[in-house]
């Protein structure tokens, strides 16, 4: 069995949790769910769902991978070998994110070296949508790879790669010491200036001005809950994975509740961020924010280019958004293939450096599929199933496995042996009851919803080969990988007290 590796300090291990939860979402969605559900007063149910989930989940996996010192699939055999098809399931579905998310990485950085002369012209839609994606109409017509995005792509690969390979100490820390700094540098000059932009004010305004009637919506507060689930990156084999590495002795109640605490501040800072855009740009047009407003690859690719061209000083604010968002896009995606990696080590015991060479050339693979021209619509379909039914179920399972049928005082008494400040009785409600009724709750909407009334327009042909059959896949490899027998066998016997009996 191979040594374990350890963070090299507790500020690196917390710049890389707070990495993997810093992602594209908190750019392009936190702001526009924030305005589409009451402005400042989605702030209540958001932070509440905040203390209420994000925080005892973030405790509950920082302590299991602590605990047991493995990968997501290790873990869950170690308590009880039926279960460990549940690791696996939630790393192909790592697996199965890092291949998209890799493309939209890779846009972003093309746009970051096209920020400097505004290359995406001045309709920013016709660029993107019929020049840069060279978009076909329909995901069951790939297209041409677009060589421009296939290059971002490999470069995106390759600083992953960099940073599997070289271990967590010598990659992964490494990286995310300079990353996050850099990021949260980045949007705090981006907000300096943009804050002086005229009808910069309006656009907070129309952000954070509260409509309480909303507190009352039992939607929002899903909306709430939602957003705090997707943005952490729990629930998928991340998290524990990152836990692993932390030494012994280790503040995990402290350490899970910075992460929290920082992922969602930066969230509210991005608001801020794209609503002076926007409110900016609002102004310029002479209309209200609310006909320029918009979210996902629509807000970071068509409106805030349209936004930048109106700017001063458009290459500054365009190569400061831009270079963000690929921060962010790397720092997320490095986590996701660490979470694989990790899994492959401790299943196969197989060295890092082999792991990283075939895991990242298998997925560079596969992420090929998203730079064709049916690339967009592709990707809209995977993501939309793999978030939520892949990340909602999988975090389902887990939560209800671990609240109902094991014995949660046992991680409560390990997160708290180190840990300066301790979580008790609402600790184990919060996650028995209120976490697993929000995400049932998700999980059935989303179901009836897209049984009802399909997905985006889409054929149906589309909708199963691309959506269905993809989840269908993580499952067959899950139990296929489960039946496998190896090391892992050796540490149920030793550590199933974590079960009732």
């Amino acid at each position: 069995m191979q040594k374990r590796e350890t963070w090299g300090s507790r500020a690196g291990f917390i710049l890389a949790a707070v990495g993997s939860a810093i992602g594209l979402g908190n750019i392009w969605r936190f702001p526009y769910m924030a305005y589409e559900n009451g402005g400042g007063a989605f702030l209540v149910p958001y932070f509440i769902a905040m203390l209420a989930a994000g925080i005892p989940f973030m405790i509950l996996e920082f302590g299991l991978g602590h605990k047991f010192k493995g990968s997501a699939p290790k873990i869950f055999a170690s308590i009880s070998r039926r279960m460990e098809w549940l690791g696996w399931f939630q790393i192909a579905v790592c697996f199965i994110i890092v291949t998209y998310y890799v493309a939209v990485i890779g846009w972003a950085i093309q746009y970051f070296l096209m920020s400097f002369n505004q290359g995406w012209g001045a309709s920013p839609a016709d660029f993107f949508f019929k020049d840069f994606l060279a978009l076909t109409s329909s995901p069951m017509e790939l297209g041409g790879v677009q060589w421009p995005i296939f290059f971002s792509v490999a470069v995106a690969w390759a600083v992953t790669f960099y940073a599997i390979f070289t271990g967590v100490r010598g990659g992964i820390e490494r990286l995310n010491k300079v990353f996050m700094p850099l990021l949260f540098v980045m949007v705090l000059v981006f907000i300096g200036f943009g804050l002086s932009l005229e009808g910069a004010s309006d656009g907070l305004q129309w952000l954070f001005k509260p409509d309480f009637s909303a507190i009352t919506n039992y939607k929002v507060w899903t909306a709430a809950a939602g957003q705090i689930f997707y943005s952490l990156s729990i629930g998928f084999g991340i998290m524990v994975a990152y836990s692993s590495y932390l030494p012994k002795k280790s503040d995990i109640n402290n350490n899970a509740t910075m992460t929290v605490f920082i992922n969602c501040g930066f969230s509210v800072l991005a608001g801020v961020m794209i609503f002076s855009v926007l409110g900016y740009m609002a102004a310029q047009k002479g209309v209200p924010v609310s006909e320029v407003v918009s979210s996902g690859v629509g807000l970071a690719f068509v409106t805030l280019p349209t936004a930048i061209n109106m700017m001063p000083m458009p290459a500054l604010f365009g190569g400061l958004f831009f270079l963000a968002l690929t921060i962010a896009g790397l720092s997320s995606m490095i986590s996701l293939q660490e979470a694989i990696i990790s899994a492959v080590m401790d299943k196969l015991n197989m060295p890092r450096k082999p792991a990283a060479v075939l895991i990242c050339a298998v997925g560079f693979l596969v992420s090929v599929a998203f730079t064709t021209g049916g690339g967009l619509l592709l990707l809209d379909i995977v993501d939309h199933f793999v978030n939520n039914y892949g990340v909602l179920c999988g975090g389902l399972v887990e939560i209800c496995f671990l609240t109902w049928f094991c014995r949660l005082d046992v991680i409560q008494e390990h997160v708290n042996a180190a840990s300066e400040f301790s979580v008790g009785v609402l600790w184990r409600v919060c996650l028995k009851f209120f976490v697993p009724i929000v995400l049932g709750y998700m999980s059935i909407k989303n179901l009836i919803g897209d049984l009802s009334d399909g997905y985006g327009g889409y054929p149906v042909d589309a909708l199963t080969m691309f959506g269905w059959l993809v989840l269908l896949v993580a499952v067959v490899l899950a139990f296929a990988m489960s039946c496998k027998e190896c090391a892992f066998s050796e540490c149920v016997a030793t550590n199933n007290h974590l079960r009732r009996k």
